[in-house]
């Protein structure tokens, strides 16, 4: 494997000392992009895009050489191993992800294997595989899951949701299969990751899309204690170095100090929560990443690079912090806009490193 050229990403989530704040963005391989848009046409439909090691390799780097970002992200979906667990996953346009067969009862969650992710998700280390060989040590590769709790949800609903009711109604009325179902998540997910790790990713990311939803009891007992059984079963070291891990729960600034606690290097922040208090809440004891409202990237650069400057400032000085966006960049966004807010990162983050 090629030395790494940039590792300011790794080291900060590691909050060792960086010259300047590293930045990537959520959903930086997407649709603001054209030249996403032609490959994903060229492939015929989303998973097929996923499933072909070379054309996920090429939308990954294709926001690397637009913009002088510090990672890349695997070009992947948060449902591929419910997918794996034979649930029949596909996209409706306009309509999002989902499932033709849904968990409904007791029996379909005990029928349920955990996925061997060199078969049924080969497709996916083959993916890492070939990103990692064609990145050549530029930047490090980030690998990534959904957490249990997250991809829970979309298998019980069938797809997405607003009001949660089928997955609520399981976790209150079945709590015991809704245990069982988590548990069989918790084993995938750390068995995917830590198959992503030996594929080549340099770090890994969590993301819990939904715990926001929950009340904080619910969190702490069906997100929070099995995101935590992840952690602790995860390779930490690979090629001579520390593999960082982040976790991310949207909407979930009041669990900070919780998440924090659970053997993470790192915790995605959005922007509901001040970066500067999120730091004091976690006292040092973790990196952060974020937080940026995507829709800022609606606005002028100048606008942009101001938004830039107030959450530099709200975190301070020191290292680990890594800015992103608080969560995906939208669809709609200019990819001039893009560029205007990681300049802005590079042009305003050293002075808080020296």
């Amino acid at each position: 494997m090629s030395e790494l050229k940039n590792d300011l990403y790794l080291r900060a989530l590691l909050r060792q000392p960086t010259e300047r704040t590293p930045i990537w963005m959520m959903r930086q391989a997407g649709r603001y992009l054209p030249e996403y848009r032609e490959v994903r046409t060229q492939a015929g439909d989303f998973m097929a895009l996923c499933k072909n090691a070379e054309l996920a390799c090429e939308v990954t780097l294709q926001p690397l050489r637009r913009f002088k970002l510090d990672a890349a992200i695997l070009f992947s979906d948060i449902l591929t191993i419910p997918d794996a667990m034979g649930l029949g996953l596909y996209f409706e346009t306009g309509e999002g992800p989902k499932f033709e067969r849904p968990l409904r009862d007791v029996a379909a969650i005990e029928n349920l294997g955990i996925p061997d992710p060199e078969q049924e998700l080969r497709y996916v280390m083959d993916a890492v595989r070939t990103i990692r060989r064609e990145l050549d040590g530029q930047v490090p590769l980030i690998g990534f899951s959904g957490s249990p709790w997250t991809l829970a949800t979309y298998m019980v609903e069938g797809g997405s949701t607003k009001n949660f009711s089928e997955v609520k109604k399981l976790m209150f009325s079945e709590p015991a299969a809704m245990h069982m179902l988590l548990s069989k998540l918790a084993e995938s997910v750390t068995t995917y990751l830590n198959a992503q790790i030996a594929a080549g990713a340099q770090a890994v990311m969590i993301f819990d899309t939904w715990g926001g939803v929950l009340s904080p009891r619910d969190y702490r007992e069906f997100s929070l204690q099995y995101m935590k059984k992840i952690v602790a079963g995860l390779t930490r070291e690979a090629d001579g170095r520390q593999v960082p891990v982040t976790l991310f729960t949207k909407n979930g600034g009041a669990w900070l100090p919780e998440m924090a606690a659970t053997g993470c290097d790192a915790l995605g922040v959005d922007w509901t929560m001040d970066l500067g208090t999120a730091r004091a809440l976690v006292q040092d004891k973790v990196a952060l990443q974020g937080n940026m409202d995507p829709s800022v990237l609606y606005a002028p650069p100048a606008r942009i690079e101001e938004e830039v400057a107030v959450i530099l400032e709200s975190y301070g000085h020191g290292h680990g912090h890594v800015f992103n966006l608080g969560h995906g960049i939208h669809p709609g966004v200019d990819p001039e806009h893009a560029l205007a807010f990681i300049d802005a990162v590079h042009k305003l983050s050293p002075a808080y490193h020296r």
